[in-house]
């Protein structure tokens, strides 16, 4: 035996035992997932297949290769026609979720199916009258549709109580003469909307302005908006304006006339008129018989105050109470049920 020998084979196993443990520490790493992910990488839902360190890959063609087709090319698939197992839904079936139900059981929102966008929920009265009227037998609160007329005196509202008040409109002054605009006109209007009152604006009218600058004033300041009401000229006699004039009947109308046009002309719609008795009777008995009238009348119904004229809104009090409200205000209603008022707002 040579001494020199063992040496040397020592260190050949030394070298064999060190390749094999590294060989197995691989193999151990290789089948534990990373836990880095990105944004274009998803973490995989289940365990990764173990491989072998050294194992032959999947053989998978180049990417360019991918791109490349030698043969005839395939008809597509959609196209083809084939046999389908019974069940199995087309390409034409309805998707699963149209076929659920419109309210499944549980979910707590309303069945809104049978409800019209112009046919809202309309609210009873509940309004009271700080100076209240026997109307008798033509009590305004028989008629069903009941409403509100508001300016910058009605002050802060709380327009969704009033609403549950029973104001299914309001009507809102907007603007007088050819230079006021009402301070609360745009907080009103904007405040009305969302509380989902019908609404519409008002111009009270001065004898001693143009009627052309009086309607640009209000077109100026009135939105222009599909589901608002008709606007209103208020016409009537007011010893409180500083305009003192009072013209010949005829020519009251002149001035109406062209007005109404106007704005008739931009809004899409036939204005309103509201009036009160002693204008009516110096100035429109008879007369415009071809526009809708607003007619305030707060001791009597108005077929007795306006004997002929027929009427679309009838404002009875002006010393109305509610809720969401500090102090009095108007009190209107339509001259229909509820049907008529559907009717009428949808033809708007």
């Amino acid at each position: 035996m040579r001494p020199s020998a063992v040496p040397a084979i020592l260190l050949a196993a030394l070298i064999l035992s060190g390749c094999a443990a590294s060989s197995g520490a691989e193999d151990v790493l290789g089948n534990v997932p990373s836990p880095e992910t990105t944004n274009a990488i998803a973490q995989p839902s289940g365990p990764i297949p173990a491989a072998a360190v050294g194992d032959p890959a999947p053989q998978a063609s180049p990417p360019q290769q991918a791109l490349r087709w030698a043969g005839e090319v395939p008809e597509p698939q959609a196209l083809v026609p084939a046999d389908r197992p019974v069940g199995m839904p087309l390409p034409t079936d309805k998707p699963v979720a149209l076929l659920m139900p419109s309210n499944p059981a549980g979910n707590a929102m309303p069945d809104v199916s049978t409800r019209s966008p112009t046919r809202g929920q309309i609210y009873g009265h509940r309004f009271r009258d700080a100076k209240p009227i026997n109307f008798g037998s033509t009590s305004p609160r028989k008629l069903a549709v009941h409403g509100v007329d508001v300016s910058r005196w009605q002050g802060e509202i709380d327009w969704e109580t009033l609403r549950r008040q029973g104001a299914n409109f309001v009507y809102i002054k907007a603007t007088d003469g050819g230079d006021h605009l009402d301070p609360m006109f745009k907080k009103n209007w904007r405040r009305a909307k969302e509380a989902g009152l019908k609404h519409g604006a008002y111009h009270f009218f001065y004898w001693c302005r143009t009627a052309g600058e009086q309607a640009d004033w209000f077109i100026r300041n009135v939105p222009r908006e599909a589901n608002a009401l008709p606007p209103v000229i208020d016409v009537e006699w007011n010893g409180e304006s500083s305009c003192k004039r009072r013209i010949s009947p005829a020519r009251v109308r002149e001035k109406m006339q062209v007005f109404m046009d106007k704005l008739e002309r931009h809004y899409g719609q036939r204005p309103i008129i509201y009036t009160a008795p002693d204008f009516y009777r110096d100035n429109l008995k008879g007369q415009l018989l071809d526009y809708p009238f607003w007619l305030r009348s707060v001791a009597a119904h108005p077929s007795k105050v306006y004997p002929g004229r027929k009427w679309l809104f009838w404002q009875y009090s002006g010393s109305g109470l509610s809720d969401g409200v500090d102090g009095k205000i108007d009190l209107n209603a339509f001259n229909g049920n509820e049907s008529d008022w559907h009717d009428w707002v949808a033809s708007r």
